[in-house]
């Protein structure tokens, strides 16, 4: 555990910074894990609902939510010819109460080896009106591998009427093969009133979420079928795009539940392409 104080501030502000680091082997037919942590972070004891090959794993922020100051350091790393599915057990909650507005991070990194698949699908994050966070993500894919994520966030608690008009998300994702970029997304969200209402950004539409399958070609049926898995969205605007190794999904709209729903049907779609297998939702997941 560590403190940030400020010089106008002399209370000193409690902060944590929470570890995970995550290597999978291959032992016969099967993907186990090895796992250590720091505390708020938490790993729940594997799970093999689809069999051997595929490891699903579960990681748990005791603390409740991030807030200013805060951190978390996760390092995945998947051996050779393995298999793991990644998973939060709740929502995440960012908050709004660092005096000095300083951000909650995260800092993330995945290693993925020659012909093994890590599927990263944390559940939502919700940041409050006012918060500062900065996710910050590197996969690094060997020749013949696979990286399968997402990311769905929710600017402000609508239910409680906010809006986003304060506070800023700053995002960077990596992705990296043979020792160069295949992918870079960076994002930045400064929170206003202008960006809040503008039909060129948020358009008032609180939730934000990315789909992304990196490392391989990807067929154009494949985009075809993903588009075909949007109709079904009635609260926001969505697109599709055609990766040099991979394919990119955009939702902007009202609903967490249904970038959800449009991403798990898009996943059901591809995932025989890349992993051989049919989809096998995590045992955590609210039906």
């Amino acid at each position: 555990m560590t403190f940030v104080q400020s010089p106008s501030n002399p209370p000193q502000v409690e902060s944590w910074h929470g570890q995970a680091q995550l290597i999978y082997q291959k032992q016969g037919e099967k993907t186990v894990p090895l796992v250590k942590t720091q505390a708020p972070l938490k790993v729940q004891r594997p799970f093999y609902p689809e069999g051997p090959q595929t490891c699903h794993t579960v990681l748990l922020h005791t603390a409740g939510g991030m807030v200013g100051g805060d951190s978390l350091s996760i390092n995945i790393t998947l051996e050779a010819d393995t298999a793991a599915l990644v998973t939060t057990a709740a929502a995440a909650k960012i908050y709004s109460d660092h005096p000095q507005r300083l951000p909650a991070q995260i800092q993330g990194h995945a290693q993925v080896g020659k012909g093994a698949c890590l599927e990263w699908f944390p559940q939502e994050s919700i940041v409050f009106e006012g918060a500062h966070y900065h996710p910050n993500w590197r996969i690094d894919l060997a020749p013949e591998a696979t990286w399968v994520g997402w990311d769905i966030v929710r600017l402000g608690r609508t239910a409680h009427g906010e809006r986003f008009t304060q506070g800023e998300v700053r995002s960077q994702l990596e992705v990296w093969q043979h020792h160069r970029p295949i992918w870079i997304d960076p994002q930045q969200i400064l929170g206003s009133d202008a960006l809040w209402s503008s039909p060129q950004a948020l358009n008032q539409c609180p939730v934000l979420a990315t789909f992304a399958w990196v490392g391989q070609p990807v067929d154009i049926a494949c985009v075809q079928a993903s588009r075909n898995c949007a109709q079904a969205i009635r609260q926001g605007a969505w697109g599709v795009t055609r990766l040099q190794q991979g394919l990119l999904c955009r939702y902007r709209g009202h609903s967490t539940s249904e970038a959800k729903r449009w991403f798990e049907t898009v996943w059901a779609q591809l995932r025989p392409h890349y992993l051989g297998r049919s989809v096998v939702l995590p045992r955590v997941w609210q039906r």
